[in-house]
């Protein structure tokens, strides 16, 4: 198949350690899949995380021949991809799209915090501390804090999710049209880390790459 854009996949495991998803189920698309890495949590605080998948889509993008370039993740990688597509690699609005998938977004979500055991929370190891109301490192984290380049944005969601609630997906989703971002928002059953082969997440993403896509073209 011809490649229609070049795909930066920004992997998940809570900042901490890298999950088995590598996005190749994408590939099928129409997608070069390129792999991001990072430095974990215990490695640097935030916002290296983000200085690391931006250095790394600057590399996609030089290699992507002119093809538009696309970030995704899943989980974590996801939160990540939504920075690096709303805040921009050099500047807001210089990537193509974002496909989030159950992508953890609020720092503060309460029900996040119930979830987990005590005292295990991937928030307060990416930032070096607890998230806070008015802590300018927690507001920087948070992906809402970010919006208006007018990217368009996927967002795919497991409804019984247990590690990110699902109701972080419809807030974030709201907040993006509100403030003129095109965004697909696929909340489906299941809970976290979902195949991306399955028919209906492989359907959404094919949808919404028709709408930030231009035909595919040949080399």
């Amino acid at each position: 198949m011809t490649e229609r854009g070049v795909l930066l996949w920004i992997h998940g495991g809570g900042w901490r350690a890298r999950s088995s998803e590598d996005g190749a189920a994408l590939a099928s698309l129409g997608l070069r899949v390129v792999a991001a890495d990072y430095r974990f949590s215990h490695e640097a605080r935030w916002p290296a995380q983000l200085d690391d998948v931006r250095a790394a889509a600057r590399a996609a993008r030089a290699s992507a021949g002119g093809r538009p370039l696309l970030v995704g993740g899943d989980s974590a990688g996801g939160t990540l991809a939504l920075h690096l597509a709303l805040r921009g690699v050099d500047r807001p609005g210089d990537v193509t799209a974002a496909l989030a998938y159950w992508a953890p977004v609020d720092p503060l979500d309460d029900e996040q915090r119930r979830r987990r055991p005590s005292g295990d929370d991937p928030w307060a190891d990416l930032l070096g501390h607890p998230p806070a109301a008015g802590d300018p490192a927690t507001a920087d984290a948070t992906v809402a804090s970010h919006l208006g380049a007018g990217v368009p944005v996927l967002l795919v969601q497991g409804r019984d999710d247990v590690p990110v609630p699902a109701a972080q997906a419809v807030e974030l989703a709201g907040r993006l049209l509100a403030a003129g971002h095109p965004t697909h928002l696929w909340l489906t059953h299941g809970g976290h880390a979902l195949d991306l082969a399955r028919p209906d997440l492989r359907a959404v993403t094919a949808a919404f790459l028709d709408n930030v896509l231009p035909a595919a073209r040949a080399d």
